[in-house]
């Protein structure tokens, strides 16, 4: 913008663009540099760029419509993907699945949180970036639920331990609820519900219990359960369903 003084007020130009669909933060960024975005016919030259709504915003030429409701896609995500849109490693993603697993309508979708590349089960895919932030923040406290097959020894006293939290080399872990459910000879199957979701929770606190883990998979996020959703199959979950959990983690707010 030829203007130098910047807007103090409203939201980074690159999270609106976000938050509507248009692409990823960063790629956003991208098509600024480019010189791709223009705010009232000017082409916008930085992505500090502030606003409180997308009035005026065109990318290559077209204005930016309002961003759409809020969607939520239940996918169950076998292990063997990696969730990510691309992998330099030539590995299989989840967008690879997606692609014959959502609506024609979805459009462009972002996973809230991350499971890693041998865990399956319930993975929540978004088109509203400003739920998926929140959703993801440890400071929400949302319920993650996994089930776990580990191969070794434990006692549901130790498990018990682990609602106090624990530091494993100098991270601190929070409250873990943790029940054995069954076990086939040394394998032991685990129920555990965590509230932060930190990089490979699971794995760690159960190998730092002398436990291999040969089996995880996340059964519910909040109140979104994977059920008996198929493997590999995706689900849209019910608006009026999205909407008040929206309402109840955002306070009903969408700018």
């Amino acid at each position: 913008m030829p203007d130098n003084k910047l807007p103090e007020e409203g939201d980074r130009i690159a999270k609106l663009l976000a938050r509507a669909g248009v692409a990823s933060r960063r790629e956003v960024e991208r098509m600024i540099a480019d010189g791709r975005v223009a705010v009232d016919g000017k082409v916008l030259d930085t992505p500090a760029f502030k606003m409180t709504g997308l009035k005026g915003v065109t990318v290559d030429g077209k204005q930016v419509g309002k961003p759409a409701a809020a969607r939520l896609f239940a996918f169950h995500k076998p292990s063997g993907l990696l969730t990510a849109e691309r992998d330099p490693k030539g590995r299989a993603t989840i967008y690879d699945a997606l692609r014959n697993a959502l609506p024609k309508d979805a459009g462009r979708v972002m996973p809230v949180g991350r499971l890693d590349y041998n865990t399956e089960g319930l993975l929540l895919l978004t088109n509203d970036g400003e739920l998926k932030r929140a959703m993801e923040l440890p400071s929400s406290g949302i319920p993650r639920k996994y089930r776990a097959r580990a191969f070794g020894d434990v006692t549901q006293a130790q498990l018990d331990e682990l609602i106090e939290g624990i530091t494993i080399d100098g991270i601190r872990y929070g409250k873990i609820e943790a029940d054995l459910d069954r076990s086939t000879g040394r394998n032991r199957w685990i129920e555990m519900t965590i509230t932060e979701g930190k990089n490979r929770e699971v794995r760690r606190v159960l190998e730092h219990l002398d436990l291999q883990v040969n089996r995880l998979m996340r059964l519910a996020y909040g109140p979104f359960e994977l059920a008996d959703l198929p493997r590999g199959r995706a689900a849209e979950i019910k608006q009026n369903d999205v909407e008040l959990f929206r309402k109840q983690l955002l306070g009903g707010k969408r700018k």
